[in-house]
């Protein structure tokens, strides 16, 4: 079946447009029954494009899951596409967790899908936690060269940078430490090996500085009031107590707020044990636990929502591309330097960022959520989508 109306469907636009899938390439897709309409309409567009593809279920995986062991042992085949449709999330890798792979250069991964894509820059791909139906129609078929001349102008305005200021009317206050950090991008380009990202794309985010503990003013230091939604162990919410969380030195230090700041405590909670008892148990490397437990806070990511279509519904893979916003992330980094068992990501609206430069400048990205770049096409662009807010 078709899941969307329009001549193109959401399906075609991923397989030619986004990957450029082409003929004899070998695509693995990974689903849930929950995503089965969408793996399948996938799978009929990937054959329609003359590739081989190959298309497993597994149940779905929450944030500390592993994935099933059959999944892991396709992604070993090293399949020149790979696409996550996952209700959750793919799953963790137990083998490359105890035993991370390694690249020529040092790098450590404890996923053979990040070693596949990040490490060796074999594979290309698509991963989207909680795709639905509805959203797939809503904010695949989207002016994809626009979106990536946002991305490129927007992503230009971190070289050189020193940090980042982040406020909002909700009271978030935080600087972040981003010297020698290089932004990255959801553009909905994946069509080369060692690109890839998620499907709704459209986002430009970056690493923050890992901080020290025991280093005053190293890292991530403020305060952050996730008011959109939040991601937790058990999936994504739109938020309706504000959660206050205190950074200080990279890590978060406190969490308050209602039932929602409980629920992000008890997740971060979780996964410093988890930490500590995997290492107990041999599923993580010796000396790895402690590290675990501690990137649990750590500050991983600022992100800043591009695409036109997106809006926040509770449903993080959306959110966090919705127009008006940033969002952070509590646990893992991008840059390999923070590992964690968890990445939760969390919105703030209205916010207004300036990044600011080596030499004393500064560059205001955002202010109240609109979009400051100089640019008549996205001063147009923008301006329309403003109206129909």
């Amino acid at each position: 079946m078709n899941i969307s109306k329009k001549n193109t469907t959401p399906a075609h636009t991923v397989i030619n447009t986004v990957l450029k899938v082409k003929k004899s390439e070998k695509v693995l897709i990974v689903a849930n029954p929950e995503t089965n309409l969408i793996a399948q309409d996938l799978y009929t567009e990937a054959l329609h494009a003359g590739a081989e593809p190959t298309l497993i279920y597994q149940p779905a995986k929450k944030s500390m899951d592993s994935a099933e062991p059959a999944v892991i042992s396709a992604l070993k085949s090293e399949p020149d596409v790979f696409l996550s449709i996952s209700h959750v999330k793919l799953g963790k890798d137990p083998e490359a967790v105890a035993n991370p792979y390694k690249t020529e250069d040092g790098r450590t991964f404890d996923h053979i899908f990040d070693y596949l894509l990040d490490g060796k820059k074999t594979m290309r791909a698509v991963w989207t936690p909680g795709l639905t139906p509805d959203m797939f129609n809503r904010t695949v078929n989207i002016d994809y060269a626009l979106l990536a001349e946002r991305c490129v102008k927007l992503g230009k305005k971190y070289e050189n940078a020193v940090s980042v200021h982040v406020t909002a009317a909700g009271g978030t206050d935080i600087t972040v430490p981003v010297e020698g950090r290089t932004a990255l991008f959801d553009d909905g380009d994946f069509s080369k090996p060692g690109s890839g990202g998620n499907i709704p794309a459209g986002e430009v985010f970056i690493s923050p500085v890992v901080g020290n503990p025991k280093e005053a003013g190293s890292g991530c230091n403020g305060t952050i009031v996730f008011d959109g939604s939040m991601t937790f162990g058990d999936g994504d919410a739109i938020i309706n107590t504000p959660i206050h969380v205190i950074v200080k030195n990279g890590y978060v230090n406190s969490v308050t707020g209602g039932a929602e700041a409980k629920r992000l405590l008890t997740t971060i909670t979780e996964a410093e044990e988890k930490a500590l008892k995997m290492e107990k148990d041999g599923k993580l490397p010796a000396g790895q636990g402690e590290i675990y437990k501690q990137n649990a806070r750590n500050i991983g990511e600022l992100g800043i929502g591009l695409n036109p279509a997106a809006i926040i519904s509770g449903n993080m893979l959306e959110d966090e591309k919705a127009f008006r916003t940033c969002h952070f992330a509590i646990g893992q980094n991008y840059d390999g330097d923070a590992p964690s068992l968890i990445h939760l990501d969390g919105v703030v609206r209205n916010p207004t960022i300036v990044i600011t430069y080596k030499d004393g400048s500064t560059f205001t990205a955002l202010e109240n959520g609109e979009l400051k770049i100089q640019d008549s096409i996205l001063r147009k662009t923008i301006g329309n989508i403003e109206k129909s807010l």
